[in-house]
């Protein structure tokens, strides 16, 4: 648990970086920020003091609490003659996340623009806390992928706050549909739609699908699936869908253990919301001697590098993960050099690997 001065420096740095207080502006007095955060004024004086070190605050004697302007040239920009470009992903370390960040990283290294990395976990109040620093920190041009992009994200005012300061921005994976703004991704309705045909020309018509219900590209990997069944006269049933998020990922083997042994009979494949969930699948079927694919098919999406190196080949379909972060850090740079009519989208189109996971049927 934080320290309660601690708590108070993190939501006064969130005010006065979101402009709830205004540089220059007197913040609350001491007695009024004891009753807000029910502490004493021994915390609230030492609340202020590093608030002050740190640049954000300033001390009139007799006069009161400002925000300072230091903070003001501060958010204008780092006073390095290197730029800087902020990264947010939902993740660093694990599945595509290494190659999208490897390809941003070279392109930098190209015009010799200097990296700030953050992650959110997939976590609104940390994609707050990575947007506070990026803006704290003065970054040039920022690229995000956004946290549960299929949800309301109140998070939205500091992206308007990046566009008021004409600090540039583009969004990969996803965005974010309340904003209009630069983004690109994967087509995930292509990508769902071309696995789902690629087992109906196999045969298969009692086909379920795992989909992500917090993300986008699972709003949209669920949209192609539905229209491969539409196309081909088959009826979407909704019972023949396993939807999982970020909080219930946590569990994921047992609920698809589950979801799993209840269609083993009715099931002929399933169509996996990426490689990740294709694998955990892969895994409990032989947990419960269940055939891949002899008596179930299976098919990915995304060509991570755990598919390609897991025991079974999967069948899966392609992600431009290293070239979409390249791109990223290039349309940024090519804004920050004054580019006009730089595309405001752009979509990467998949193509199926074939693997060993899908079975033809009679």
């Amino acid at each position: 648990m934080k320290p309660k001065y601690q708590v108070i420096i993190d939501d006064m740095k969130s005010k006065i970086i979101s402009g709830e207080y205004n540089v220059l502006e007197k913040i609350p007095t001491e007695s009024a920020l004891q009753h807000r955060y029910n502490v004493s004024r021994h915390t609230v004086r030492k609340a202020i003091l590093e608030l002050s070190n740190e640049g954000f605050l300033r001390s009139e004697k007799g006069s009161g609490t400002y925000v300072s302007n230091l903070y003001q040239s501060k958010l204008s920009g780092n006073t390095s003659n290197k730029k800087t470009i902020g990264v947010i992903t939902t993740y660093i370390s694990d599945y595509i996340f290494p190659s999208i960040i490897r390809g941003i990283e070279r392109r930098l290294n190209e015009d010799n623009y200097s990296l700030l990395l953050a992650s959110t976990n997939n976590d609104v109040e940390q994609e707050k806390k990575a947007l506070e620093m990026m803006l704290s920190y003065g970054v040039d041009g920022l690229i995000v992928e956004p946290t549960k992009s299929n949800l309301y994200n109140p998070n939205i005012s500091y992206y308007l706050l990046f566009m008021e300061q004409d600090i540039p921005f583009v969004m990969i994976n996803a965005y974010y549909e309340e904003l209009d703004v630069p983004f690109l991704r994967l087509d995930d309705v292509q990508s769902s739609y071309l696995a789902t045909k690629e087992l109906i020309s196999k045969g298969h018509r009692q086909i379920g699908l795992i989909s992500k219900e917090d993300d986008l590209q699972g709003k949209y990997r669920m949209k192609g699936y539905i229209k491969a069944l539409g196309e081909t006269k088959l009826r979407f049933q909704p019972e023949n869908v396993f939807s999982y998020n970020t909080e219930t990922k946590a569990n994921l083997s047992n609920d698809l253990k589950n979801f799993i042994s209840e269609n083993r009979d009715f099931l002929t494949a399933i169509v996996c919301y990426n490689d990740e969930v294709g694998l955990v699948v892969a895994n409990l079927c032989k947990q419960l001697g269940i055939s891949i694919p002899e008596e179930l098919s299976i098919i990915g999406q995304d060509n991570s590098y755990i598919a390609q190196n897991a025991n079974i080949k999967l069948t899966t379909l392609t992600h431009p993960q290293e070239q979409m972060g390249s791109d990223a850090a290039d349309w940024v740079i090519r804004k920050l050099q004054g580019k006009k009519d730089l595309p405001k989208e752009h979509y990467y189109q998949p193509d199926l690997i074939k693997g060993e996971t899908i079975k033809e049927i009679d």
